[in-house]
């Protein structure tokens, strides 16, 4: 069984502009999303290195702490939590649509299920920032 592809004059190829994913609300959303992981992931590897020179000492650790009052790494660690933000409200969305409760014969409506979610992110959030404060 020989199948032989067509020349390439004979298929479509759909032109796509480079910014396709501005044109709707949802597109943006979800690479803005897929954006997130990235400032993450740089995030997760600045703080490994923090904890990487909190073993070092007191001064290594002051040294690299230093570094972090600069403007440039103000805005970075802000623009991480504003996509940590997003990544997560729009976890919380998608396990909605997944998680479905019954109650008995009744389905709880999606945005009952969002808001406990995001009511208990809330509590923890608030409970391990007194415990940061408090000890």
């Amino acid at each position: 069984m020989t199948s032989t592809r067509p020349e390439k004059s004979q298929l479509y190829y759909p032109k796509m502009p480079a910014n396709w994913w501005l044109r709707k609300r949802n597109y943006l959303l979800f690479m803005l999303r897929e954006l997130s992981s990235v400032f993450i992931a740089l995030f997760l590897a600045v703080f490994l290195v923090q904890i990487y020179r909190l073993g070092e000492g007191a001064e290594y650790y002051a040294a690299y702490m230093r570094t972090f009052s600069s403007p440039g790494w103000i805005l970075f660690h802000l623009v991480a939590l504003a996509f940590a933000l997003l990544h997560s409200v729009t976890w919380f969305q998608s396990s909605a649509v997944v998680l479905q409760l019954r109650l008995g014969e009744q389905e709880v409506p999606r945005s009952v299920v969002m808001g406990l979610h995001l009511v208990v992110w809330l509590v923890a959030s608030v409970v391990i920032l007194w415990i940061f404060i408090v000890y």
